[in-house]
């Protein structure tokens, strides 16, 4: 580990990424959780070197901030000596409950390591860049619908058969869908799409496939279309937040507990996992949505490890606002923040649960670490203050500024006016769209 990773790369373990408040580095298990004694030993390492801050990103990723270059490397050596392995290489990302979901289509996981093989054997890895993703994605309950991935393959059902729908460039509702195929043909389409990514260079994703690379992609094997029944999970499980309990075979539930803005004290990450240990739990699996699943303890100690969760401060309510808010860390914690993005966070959920039914990310500066997407609304710190953005990334030109201690009352003041002018029926995130930026804007200058 003499060099780190650059911004906007995948800071893995053996490569870890300079940030605000020193290096971090990410850990995706290989066995696709960990168990409650590795996790209290992963913790204590991140006590020991790092600034104590652990997160789980909204994929699902394990995250260790703070760390200097020797207390980085003291940090693998630890990771090797508890037995976790971490997975390094193309993201291929599945379910959290794959294999073990009883809702879902089809286990995805088989189809993610042939895809993961196809890709080292085609010695692709090293040309593709950090961020280049796939997603393989059987349904269930916890569904990977709002992942954005460069390749998409999701479990359909086809007559008495399951087949894969491959889509490329987006999430999925917005993704551009290519073929409905067999697993095979599945993967090849995947590997594919790669191979035409790796040789437009390292800053490339399946977004700058040209239309006529997308037309040969889509005729890629020659089948008869099959009759694809409607996406539909069985039982009507819908796509939804990793929080609470999920059932699976039999009378065996999973416990779903999430970190509030993905961020919790390596201290109380400990106090959890102990709780879990002495209840019975046996496996902790990340999973997207900022959130652990807990496997394995007995239904009766559900709602005691539940409870405990709740005392140390962590989402225990899928309704909780703070799911509602990507927050970074901020200041003082991140030496880039310019707000104290936490401390607003939290003053915002408390005051305006009401009208949260829209993503909300407050940042501590331009670069929009929490959520690179778009946001309904954005709070971001620059050397102006706390600027306001409507309907777009950290990094857009803010509507309008207030102080930077002062962030929460202005978002009360948006609160105010969407309180007044909502229409019976009309959602807040409709409300804001009507109002219009300017209007936003100057409520949120208001004193």
């Amino acid at each position: 580990m003499n060099a780190f990773s650059r911004r906007g790369a995948c800071p893995a373990l053996a490569a870890p990424m300079q940030t605000g408040d020193g290096l971090l580095v990410r850990l995706n298990p290989v066995a696709g959780g960990l168990s409650p004694k590795s996790l209290i030993g992963l913790a204590e390492s991140a006590l020991r070197h790092g600034n104590g801050i652990m997160e789980v990103t909204a994929r699902g990723s394990l995250q260790i901030r703070g760390l200097t270059p020797d207390s980085a490397r003291l940090l693998a050596t630890e990771v090797d000596a508890l037995g976790i392995a971490v997975r390094t290489g193309l993201q291929v990302e599945t379910g959290p409950l794959a294999g073990i979901d009883r809702y879902e289509i089809a286990d995805a996981r088989p189809l993610a390591e042939r895809i993961r093989v196809a890709v080292e054997e085609a010695g692709l890895t090293p040309r593709l860049g950090p961020k280049v993703s796939v997603v393989v994605d059987g349904g269930g309950q916890l569904g990977l619908g709002s992942m954005m991935a460069d390749v998409r393959l999701k479990a359909v059902r086809a007559d008495n058969d399951i087949v894969w729908s491959v889509s490329v460039a987006g999430d999925g509702r917005n993704a551009k869908v290519l073929a409905t195929v067999d697993a095979d043909a599945a993967k090849e389409i995947a590997v594919a799409a790669l191979r035409m990514v790796a040789e437009k260079g390292r800053e490339a994703h399946t977004r700058d496939l040209s239309d006529r690379q997308l037309a040969s992609l889509a005729g890629w094997h020659s089948f008869a279309p099959p009759s694809v029944l409607p996406d539909r999970t069985e039982g009507g499980a819908k796509e939804c937040r990793p929080i609470g309990l999920f059932p699976l075979a039999g009378d065996v539930n999973i416990l779903g507990i999430a970190l509030p803005y993905g961020s919790m004290p390596a201290d109380k990450i400990i106090g959890l996992a102990q709780r879990a240990l002495a209840l019975g739990t046996t496996e902790i699996r990340l999973a997207p949505g900022r959130a652990l699943l807990f496997l394995g303890q007995p239904a009766a100690a559900n709602q005691r490890l539940q409870n405990t969760a709740t005392s140390l401060g962590f989402v225990t309510d899928a309704s909780d606002p703070r799911t509602r808010i990507a927050a970074c860390p901020g200041a003082p914690a991140c030496a880039s923040g310019r707000i104290a993005t936490r401390d607003i966070a939290e003053t915002i959920a408390a005051e305006n649960a009401d009208i949260l039914d829209f993503t909300l990310h407050i940042s501590g500066c331009a670069k929009g670490c929490a959520h690179p997407g778009p946001a309904a609304l954005t709070i971001v710190g620059d050397e102006n203050g706390a600027g306001l953005v409507v309907n777009a990334t950290a990094k857009s030109l803010p509507a309008g500024y207030r102080p930077r201690y002062d962030a929460a009352r202005g978002v009360s003041r948006v609160a105010a006016m969407i309180r007044s002018a909502r229409l019976p029926g009309e959602t807040a995130a409709a409300c804001l769209t009507r109002l219009g930026a300017a209007g936003i804007a100057e409520a949120y200058r208001q004193e």
